[in-house]
């Protein structure tokens, strides 16, 4: 049985720089795309960025966009979301998810069978 958990968050200032992990155990993240969403304080979880299981697509929120990079290994064990110029509204708790399908991506969390436990990060003005 899939299972995922987030790595690499913490305490960063503004204009800053974060990687965060998301490592999958009990199987391989074959056929799976992965997605990265977040939660900030007295607010909804939101889609901040997805891959497809091959790595050839890929999706942003327009918050993200140009600042956020997703990408996975070749051995469909870990994907990773590259955060620079980080800002105190990226302030939230990450958390990755996997959705079994064989093309593409999608945006909705409501798609997503799996999930991690979520890693927070705390951006500083």
């Amino acid at each position: 049985q899939l299972q995922l958990v987030e790595s690499g968050g913490g305490l960063v200032q503004a204009g800053g720089s974060l990687r965060l992990s998301c490592a999958a155990s009990g199987r391989s993240l074959y056929s799976y795309a992965v997605g990265w969403f977040r939660q900030g304080p007295g607010m909804e979880r939101e889609f901040v960025a997805a891959i497809s299981w091959t790595g050839r697509s890929t999706g942003y929120a327009d918050s993200v966009k140009g600042r956020f990079t997703i990408s996975r290994n070749n051995a469909n064990t870990m994907v990773y979301l590259q955060m620079n110029f980080l800002k105190p509204e990226d302030t939230a708790v990450y958390y990755c998810a996997a959705d079994y399908r064989r093309l593409g991506y999608v945006t909705s969390e409501s798609e997503y069978e799996v999930w991690g436990p979520g890693n927070q990060v705390t951006v500083s003005a």
